[in-house]
Order: C-alpha cells, then structure tokens, then sequence
C-alpha cells in the first residue's frame, strides 16, 4: 500500500513540477509526466510479477549476478549504445534509456546477499568477513568512478553493502573503523583532483552546498533556489500546482530537486507526510527482514529497504 501512495504521489508531483520544463523543451506541459506514468505501469506490473516468483532461486546465480553487475556498467561505452550528458556517460538509450547503475544495485544486493549468507561462519573475522567481501566493490567502483563519473552511486551501493553486512553480523568496531579511513579516504582523493584540476567539481558541490550564497550566480544557485522553494512553502505550502521555483528558476525540477518542489507546494505538512511514507516502508521492509524464513532472504529485504531508503535520505539532505 506504501508503495503504491508513494508511487501515487510521485506521479502528481512530477505532473506540477515537470510542466513548465517540459512546455519550454518541447511544447508540450506533460511529456515528463506521461514517460513517469508509464515507468509506473511497467514498475507495477514487474511487481507483480516478480512477487510470484521464489526468491530462493536467486541465490543459485549471485555470482553471474555479480559479474553481470560488472559488465552492464561497460556497456556505456559502446558505441551508438552508450549515451552522455553533463559531463557523464552513465546512460544506455536503448531499447529504453536508463542508467545501468540501476540494475547494478539490485544485482549488488543478490550477490552480497548470496555471499554473505554462504560465508555467514566467516563475518566476524576481519579479513574473510570484511576485508574480503568489500574487494568485490572495486571492480564496479572503479568503472563508475573512472568511466561514468558517478560517484554518488559508488556512496549509495557503499552504504547498502554496510548495511547488509550489519545485518549479517559483522563487527562494529570494523564498521566504525572503516568510515573513518574512508572519510578520510575521499576528503584526501577531493583535495587531490582539485590540485590538479580534475573532478574538482566534485569539491566544489560541497563547498557550495556547506555556503552556497559564496557563489550565489554560480555553483551557489541551484541549493539557493531550493532553499527560496522550501522556505516559501511554510507550513501548509502555497498549493498543489502553484511553485514559483519551477518556472525555470531551478534545473531540474521534476528530477534531482522535486522535493523543494513538494516542500513549496504542500508546505511542512506534506514534507512530513512524505517523510512518514518512507519511514513506514522502511519500518515495513525491516520487519520483513526479520521474518524471513532464511539468511538469503533477509539480506535482500535489507539491501532492499536500504536501497529505498538510503537514496531517499540522500536526495532530501541535498536539497
């Protein structure tokens, strides 16, 4: 039911906030809204499709699962195949465009659901249940880092894959551990691209996201724009349909930044709303977790739940 509240309302909102977008690319307010309700058709019916099939033969092909994962990321660069935008290759335009970093997350949970549960003796040691499960992250880390340019990916499958290995029953101190090295790690390789100028754009979207009115025309304007849409919602919004911010003040409207849009719209209540949606999935996904018959079975809920609700954490915080 969450789910479909959720998909529900994201449907209507891509609706407002989508139409001035798509009226001034292509003459038309509802193209953005029409491809997001057929999405939602075939997200449905894959559903419940998917909900029929046993989740147990998944765990017989987690290693094909784990290469496919690998290689689907390469196909960005064949020709006539592969796709760019903004700088990035991180599409495939055909049959459909997609990024298939999208399917590497879900192949991601099926493998290191699989794996973990085969190797759950092995979790508490540092090397074979630690160590060595994330040396399967460098392969698709270093292709969405290198050739995609999508190190947001690489921080949303990071904090699924944590999370799972919580779940499974690794030790603590090993996670605590590893966050610092790896803060450290970023915060280090950052500085670096930005010495030698490369990638430092990276650096600069969190500088500007910590002080956004330094650069209030440039890298400044996007989180600007967003916080004008939050701040003018107040506590009841100014009504659905009725954000100022989306006639062209802020790029991307209907993608990246659409919760400033629901936040100008529906006010503080609806954030709420929202908020509390993903809390029941989430509070629903972990309790599916927890009554999973087998190991398997609750690594995947985990990485499930974790996917939805990691990604939704992280596109609120930027905003």
């Amino acid at each position: 039911t969450v789910v479909i509240v959720l998909l529900a309302t994201g449907i209507v909102m891509v609706l407002s906030a989508s139409a001035p977008t798509s009226l001034a690319e292509n003459g038309k307010s509802y193209t953005y809204a029409v491809r997001q309700l057929g999405f939602a058709v075939l997200g449905v019916t894959a559903m419940i499709i998917i909900s029929k099939i046993d989740y147990h033969i998944y765990k017989k092909f987690y290693w094909p699962a784990y290469i496919v994962s690998v290689v689907i990321l390469l196909l960005v660069l064949v020709p006539g195949l592969g796709s760019g935008a903004n700088g990035a290759t991180r599409w495939i335009k055909w049959p459909i465009q997609f990024q298939p970093s999208e399917v590497t997350k879900v192949l991601l949970i099926i493998f290191y659901a699989g794996y973990l549960a085969d190797h759950k003796s092995e979790v508490t040691d540092f090397w074979k249940g630690f160590v060595k499960p994330l040396l399967f992250l460098l392969p698709p880390f270093a292709i969405l880092f290198f050739v995609q340019n999508h190190l947001s990916v690489c921080i949303v499958i990071a904090a699924i894959v944590g999370v799972m290995m919580i779940a499974a029953g690794i030790r603590m101190l090993f996670v605590w551990g590893t966050c610092g090295a790896g803060a450290l790690g970023i915060a280090g390789l950052l500085f670096i691209m930005q010495a030698k100028d490369s990638g430092g754009f990276r650096l600069s979207r969190i500088l500007s996201f910590l002080d956004p009115w330094s650069d209030p025309t440039g890298d400044g304007w996007q989180i600007i724009q967003s916080l004008y849409a939050i701040g003018s919602g107040g506590l009841f919004g100014a009504g659905l349909g009725e954000s100022k911010q989306k006639y062209l003040y802020l790029s991307e409207p209907h993608n990246d930044f659409i919760f400033s849009i629901i936040a100008e719209e529906l006010g503080f209540v609806g954030c709420i709303l929202v908020f509390v949606l993903f809390a029941v999935f989430i509070w629903r996904g972990v309790l599916i977790a927890m009554k999973a018959p087998d190991m398997f079975g609750s690594l995947v809920a985990v990485g499930i739940t974790s996917l939805v609700g990691v990604q939704a954490i992280i596109n609120v915080a930027v905003v």
